[in-house]
């Protein structure tokens, strides 16, 4: 299919997928030739996706939860495309990943599941009685424990494991000490954790990191982070029983860089932080100031915006002229705190606004994040696609009656599993990074430089190149890759200085559909700025499908169309676009306002989750979420920053009722 839509001189070309792929692969002519076992290296780079925040049965949580035998192994053969056995089926992804960590939870690692071994030290230990009460109470007739029998439990035993996890997984309390015999037990986790990961790194066709999950929880608000190595070593992890504030887990991140060791830390969901998560203030209530805005950069380049538990891009509340941000909100802690939390410094975009606002007090950006997307399912398989979800994030649906219509029935009405609503979770998310080869090195270094994105799940591909002065008609041509690079930056840098001659800073976008999916309805840039200490923000429509026009009454862009069919959960590709490019100048640029600018791409409507769940059980749509879905894209941030000016009397004075009013 060949179109064009001229739009203010702007030319937006749509093109077959072989077509639109070409650019991507043009460097990779001849490392196609090589011998059998080396690493193909593009120059301009490839895309790869993978998955950053899986949780297999060494987790605490996802033995509890029913996964009791997918371990770190399979989770990695899984993800190179192998059929494994689970649950006594045999199981294949549909589309084999190009890296994966697996980010067990570093509390209580690898102890809980060896419950099953009568003579381990978890076994014996009287530590974990409440958490032995537990699992006898909720197996089920498999001999699987299943969370949702937990009603069924002796009232006594629940409050002993709800204290249990208040002091020895989730800890509220101050630091916590495990009995020697089960820090043994974790220690030799940790030990097959490593060794899981460097056997599965096969170079080329799957990227093993080794990883796991710092749980830092903090009166029940979501202060997570998943850590990542670059290497094939690591020492023991720093956990949220040693200290649940996030500086603490910084200066272990730098001490151990001096020992030899590089890792990086990734925050997530931050949409359960009750404003948390990228507040004006640090753990000690007091205000963010430029060293701990150093640290934090330096410690967390990146911030996953979407996964199973909602997005974090953006709230109604904060965007409320932003038609799509109403898009899997969901705050899962609600339920145990009985109040909804925070949107302000809960989400990604408004954590933008404030890192630019900073920038401008201290001259430094603590939230200059780059955006990843995660699974966090917990049944140690990394599913994507919308089909392979069950509502249950400890399960999979791979074809062989998982769940079953009982329990599909039950999640479609809205029951929750443990406090979660499972209906209004989704699918696992995806990571895209732009990269030379499969390989640690090369993945790890652009996680560090942060050109990387994130998809709901689907392999969409976006590109994302900032400069002062490129052309109009650049991304028509063959070459447009190289000269982006050359000329310009790509996703997750900083715009160069601005030269005398530059009006505006100019963007070449480019974005092409997954072969598996819908085709595309737009790409967006989200631009947040600052302007005399307030942060700012605007959506741009600025490459669509068809021949639609914005109204110039509303400033909308018309609704792309709908063709999916409720009764079958099919879709057909009659709307849309294979790919969407162009060249965007910012024409409200103001370049005394440092700002930020991402992409956003949407698909055309397809099929929820739980849409497909209830028509292959014959089973009604459920009214409290929606039946189909935009899925979509971000890329990471580019950056401008304005010129550094005198800090106001407010850098060294600012309160922190004043920092939180008003969404402040």
């Amino acid at each position: 299919m060949k179109a064009f839509l001229a739009r203010k001189g702007v030319a937006v070309k749509l093109v077959s997928i072989a077509a639109a792929l070409a650019p991507c692969f043009l460097a990779l002519s001849a490392s196609a030739q090589t011998p059998a076992g080396s690493v193909a290296v593009n120059p301009l780079r490839q895309a790869y996706f993978g998955d950053l925040h899986l949780h297999t049965s060494y987790s605490f949580d996802a033995y509890i939860m029913g996964n009791s035998r997918v371990d770190p192994d399979e989770a990695y053969r899984f993800a190179r495309g192998e059929t494994v056995d689970y649950l006594g089926q045999p199981g294949r992804r549909r589309e084999p990943l190009d890296f994966l960590a697996v980010t067990d939870h570093s509390e209580n690692m690898g102890v809980v599941n060896q419950l099953e071994d009568p003579n381990s030290a978890a076994s014996r230990s009287n530590y974990l009685q409440p958490v032995k009460d537990i699992l006898a109470a909720i197996r089920g007739p498999d001999g699987r424990p299943d969370l949702r029998r937990i009603a069924l439990a002796p009232k006594e035993a629940v409050a002993a494991f709800k204290r249990f996890l208040q002091e020895g997984f989730l800890p509220q309390h101050g630091p916590v000490k495990l009995p020697d015999d089960l820090q043994a037990s974790v220690r030799s986790a940790w030990q097959r954790e490593i060794d899981f990961a460097n056997r599965n790194y096969q170079p080329g066709t799957l990227t093993t990191f080794i990883a796991y999950e710092w749980t830092s929880e903090p009166g029940h608000d979501n202060l997570h982070r998943n850590v990542i190595f670059k290497g094939n070593s690591a020492p023991l992890p720093f956990t949220a029983l040693d200290s649940t504030k996030p500086e603490d887990l910084w200066t272990w991140l730098e001490t151990i860089a001096r020992q030899g060791y590089e890792a990086l830390a990734i925050p997530h969901n931050g949409n359960a932080s009750n404003g948390l998560m990228y507040d004006w203030l640090d753990s000690n209530g007091q205000p963010v100031n430029r060293n701990y805005a150093q640290r934090r950069q330096a410690n967390e380049p990146l911030s996953e915006i979407s996964q199973l538990k909602g997005s974090s891009e953006t709230h109604p509340l904060l965007s409320a002229a932003d038609e799509f941000a109403n898009y899997e909100i969901l705050d899962f802690k609600s339920e145990e705190r009985g109040f909804e939390g925070r949107p302000a410094g809960s989400y990604l975009r408004d954590a933008l606004g404030r890192g630019v606002v900073l920038q401008s007090r201290l001259g430094v950006n603590p939230f200059k994040y780059g955006f990843v997307g995660g699974s966090d399912l917990h049944s140690g398989l990394s599913v994507s696609a919308q089909a392979d979800y069950t509502g249950n994030h400890a399960t999979a649906n791979l074809g062989g009656g998982i769940p079953t219509a009982k329990e599909a029935a039950s999640t479609l009405a809205g029951v929750k599993f443990g406090s979660l609503p499972e209906l209004r979770t989704t699918a696992g998310n995806l990571t895209g990074v732009w990269a030379e080869s499969n390989t640690r090195e090369s993945i790890y270094a652009a996680l560090r430089r942060r050109e990387t994105f994130a998809t709901t799940g689907t392999r969409l591909q976006v590109r994302f190149f900032g400069a002062w002065e490129l052309e109009r008609h650049l991304v028509e041509k063959r070459s447009w890759i190289k000269t982006a690079y050359a000329r310009g930056v790509p996703m997750g840098s900083d715009l160069p200085a601005r030269p005398a001659s530059a009006k505006a800073p100019t963007f070449a976008i480019w974005a092409v559909k997954d072969p598996n999916s819908g085709n595309l309805d737009r790409v967006q840039v989200i631009k947040v700025w600052e302007d005399n200490g307030q942060q700012h923000e605007k959506v741009f429509d600025v490459a669509w499908s068809g021949s639609r026009k914005i109204d110039p009454g509303t400033g909308k862009l018309p609704a792309v169309g709908n063709t999916v069919n409720l009764e079958s959960g099919a879709y057909t590709n009659d709307i849309g676009a294979a790919e969407l490019r162009t060249v965007w100048q910012d024409p409200q640029f103001d370049p005394r306002r440092s700002a930020a600018y991402y992409l956003r791409v949407l698909e055309i409507p397809t099929p929820r989750w739980s849409t497909l769940l209830a028509v292959r059980n014959h089973l009604p749509l459920p009214s409290s979420v929606p039946a189909t879905q935009q899925q979509r894209g971000w890329s990471s941030p580019i950056w401008y920053g304005a010129p550094a000016q005198t800090a106001g009397p407010q850098e060294q004075g600012l309160r922190a009722v004043a920092l939180r009013a008003g969404g402040n």
